[in-house]
């Protein structure tokens, strides 16, 4: 549970805020039954269940989306007659729901939920003494709107440079370790639901410690952006890659096996030893693969890669071995 709540930024939004609503709204719908306000007594036990409901949804559900535009209707729109049911007292309600709608809900949708909210009260008007106390609140509820959107805005912002960051490799720009957990978890999960083929790669620079040792962490840092360049060009806008570490990659292919994957490899290894330089000359790849087995774990998968990796290591370096099968030499031997 308390994993989930500092992980999950928008459910932990959503708990603080349904936790609060709770706390806040409860005493008064009590003090209106017992005072014989039961039109008010009933709306605050309906924004009660609805606030309630969106806390339990999102967390039986993960869905903080669709539980967030919930709440945010139901606390707004329901402030809205309370305003109208007891008046004046009743505006009070609304200012905390205008700022909380950007908490749950995009920024514009947001404001067009406030704005809508504020309508709504303005066009009733059963809550304002006179025009003056009426233009006052559109006012004051249109800044804190306003400031509740830059503020919302920018927060929102900056998560999505945070996220960047703690998902993507800053040297070469492709998604990090973190990133490919997540990513290795959808495809097993897909491909035991569609049965469609999913390869993983890995691969390994050559004598890339030669490299950094010759000529220095900036010609390696050149090399790895180099690779990354080359092996984008020569893969789908589908397939996946990632940084497994150091000069290692893993390359996430769907729909493809057998011969299909076999040519696939093998152009780009053969791209690799045309293309891929350092000052002291070619450099080359070595290559781990293996397709996804029914029902078997990602932590046996990406083994069974490492461990092909490793046979490729271990034969000469510049080869592709494929988990569980012998080595075609006469097909992947360097020329």
């Amino acid at each position: 549970m308390l994993y989930r709540l500092k992980t999950d930024f928008r459910l932990s939004i959503i708990t603080l805020l349904g936790v609060s609503g709770l706390l806040g709204i409860t005493p008064f719908a009590v003090m209106r039954f017992v005072q014989g306000n039961l039109k008010a007594g009933l709306v605050d036990v309906c924004i009660l269940l609805g606030v309630s409901g969106g806390v339990i949804y999102a967390w039986l559900t993960g869905d903080t989306r669709r539980s967030g535009y919930f709440m945010a209707v139901v606390s707004s729109y329901g402030a809205v007659l309370v305003g109208t049911i007891v008046g004046d007292p009743g505006l009070f309600w609304l200012y905390p729901c205008l700022i909380t709608t950007f908490f749950m809900t995009p920024p514009r949708a947001a404001i067009a939920i406030n704005l809508s909210a504020i309508t709504l009260m303005v066009l009733i008007g059963e809550a304002f003494r006179g025009q003056e106390q009426m233009w006052s609140f559109v006012s004051t509820a249109l800044v804190v709107s306003a400031c509740a959107f830059v503020f919302a805005s920018r927060n929102q912002d900056q998560r999505r440079r945070l996220e960047h960051l703690a998902t993507v490799d800053p040297l070469t720009g492709v998604k990090n370790r973190r990133s490919m957990d997540a990513e290795l978890d959808a495809a097993a999960a897909s491909a035991e639901r569609t049965g469609i083929s999913h390869a993983l790669v890995i691969l390994d620079i050559d004598h890339f410690k030669r490299i950094n040792d010759e000529f220095g962490h900036t010609v390696g840092d050149e090399v790895l952006v180099d690779l990354i360049a080359l092996l984008e060009q020569n893969t789908r806008r589908s397939d996946q890659l990632f940084r497994f570490g150091g000069e290692e990659f893993v390359l996430l292919l769907a729909g493809v096996d057998g011969d299909g994957l076999k040519a696939v490899l093998n152009n780009l290894q053969q791209t690799l030893r045309k293309y891929l330089k350092s000052p002291g000359g070619p450099v080359t790849a070595s290559f781990g693969v293996a397709i996804l087995r029914h029902g078997e774990s990602v932590g046996s998968w990406l083994s069974r890669a490492d461990d092909a990796l490793y046979q490729a290591k271990e034969s000469g370096r510049d080869q592709i071995v494929f988990s569980d099968e012998p080595m075609p030499q006469a097909q992947f031997q360097p020329t």
